[in-house]
């Protein structure tokens, strides 16, 4: 099944700079062969359902031994059976909107 991600990894205890740890994590996903979005609070995620969670498994296991003792992860994610949609399909829906507006 195909999901779309909004995914937020936020290691708790390693002071302020989280950039090495979101680096990293882009990584994974990358490695993994998912399609990405980077915002300035997350990354929104496309793929299949398992390899999406597996890789945020892998990122959460590298966030862990690069020292980050906890992590706190905020998911929001949908899947559709209707029909395939991708991250451009729904930000292009409401820019054609706005378009018309």
């Amino acid at each position: 099944m195909k999901v779309l991600v909004d995914l937020c990894i936020v290691p708790i205890g390693v002071g302020v700079s989280l950039s090495a740890y979101i680096v990293e994590c882009e990584k994974i996903l990358a490695e993994a062969g998912l399609k990405t979005a980077l915002h300035s609070y997350g990354t929104n995620i496309e793929g299949e359902w398992d390899d999406v969670f597996a890789a945020i498994k892998r990122c959460h296991e590298k966030v862990h031994a690069m020292g980050a003792p906890r992590i706190t992860t905020t998911i929001k994610m949908g899947t559709r059976t209707d029909r395939d949609q991708t991250m451009e399909d729904k930000v292009n829906s409401v820019h054609s909107k706005l378009a018309a507006y």
